[in-house]
């Protein structure tokens, strides 16, 4: 249940914070969050890092279920950066239609294939300056890929991550690059991969971009923004998504008893939907 809270009662109607108090207040929601969701993970589905470059490059402007169901079939019949070098781009382009800009997207996969082989043995570095030289590639994926397949701490600032960090106070900028570096600055570098996570999830889920949950919010206590969206707890709840929307308590039950195989569970749940 979310915590009690009037508009306008919270950070944004006091005097304006110092840096420790803002610190103090984003590790609050950073706290709520993890006991939110416990189970968030990467929602791009990949077993090297290799396939998740490219996914990550195939999911501008789509979903992740969408990519993810694309990539079933891309990995299947391009599974390294040599074979995707290799591939004929007009059966490229038909796997990768329904991902949107598909023409686009398969010169970008195809020539940063081609790099990956040329320059550095068809396996992907694990550098971040190295990574935004690679075709399609800028910061948001090269942090995605450095977090999630290498272990390096990385702020993955996507729509949704820009957007809260802004409701919450966080930063006042637009741009990502900008935004990274604000909440960088709020976090410990062990956080920020999980972090990302969090948020990505909460945004998904309940913050929406036109009408957030407020009313079912697990961090409306410390968000400034708490009043933009619906506050009634009863017409809140219906506005959240996936495994927290009505109707899917059994799943939600689910990714909370088994968090190591929340990634596995939420592909089980996908793929049973019509």
């Amino acid at each position: 249940m979310a915590p009690s809270r009037r508009p306008g009662s919270g950070p944004a109607a006091s005097a304006p914070e110092s840096l420790l108090a803002l610190k103090r207040r984003a590790r609050r929601i950073n706290k709520a969050l993890a006991e939110k969701y416990p189970y968030a993970h990467a929602e791009l589905d990949f077993r090297n890092p290799f396939e998740l470059v490219v996914a990550t490059v195939l999911s501008a402007q789509t979903t992740d279920v969408l990519v993810n169901q694309v990539t079933r079939i891309l990995f299947a019949r391009y599974p390294d950066a040599r074979a995707m070098s290799e591939a004929d781009p007009n059966e490229l382009e038909a796997i990768l239609q329904p991902t949107g800009f598909f023409r686009a997207k398969t010169k970008n996969v195809m020539a940063l294939s081609t790099r990956l082989v040329d320059e550095y043995d068809g396996v992907v570095p694990g550098r971040l300056e190295d990574l935004v030289t690679l075709p399609g590639v800028g910061r948001k994926t090269a942090n995605v890929v450095l977090g999630n397949a290498f272990g390096i701490p990385g702020i993955t600032v996507d729509t949704h991550f820009g957007r809260l960090a802004r409701r919450f106070g966080w930063t006042t900028s637009e741009d990502p690059v900008q935004i990274e570096f604000d909440v960088a600055g709020l976090f410990e570098p062990k956080d920020w991969t999980m972090l990302s996570h969090r948020v990505v999830f909460h945004g998904r889920r309940a913050c929406h971009s036109r009408k957030p949950a407020c009313g079912a919010c697990p961090v409306a206590n410390w968000c400034p923004s708490y009043g933009l969206g619906e506050t009634d707890p009863a017409k809140a709840a219906k506005l959240l998504k996936y495994e927290l929307a009505p109707g899917n308590e059994l799943l939600l039950d689910r990714l909370l008893a088994e968090t190591h195989r929340a990634a596995e569970i939420r592909m089980e749940s996908q793929r049973r939907l019509p």
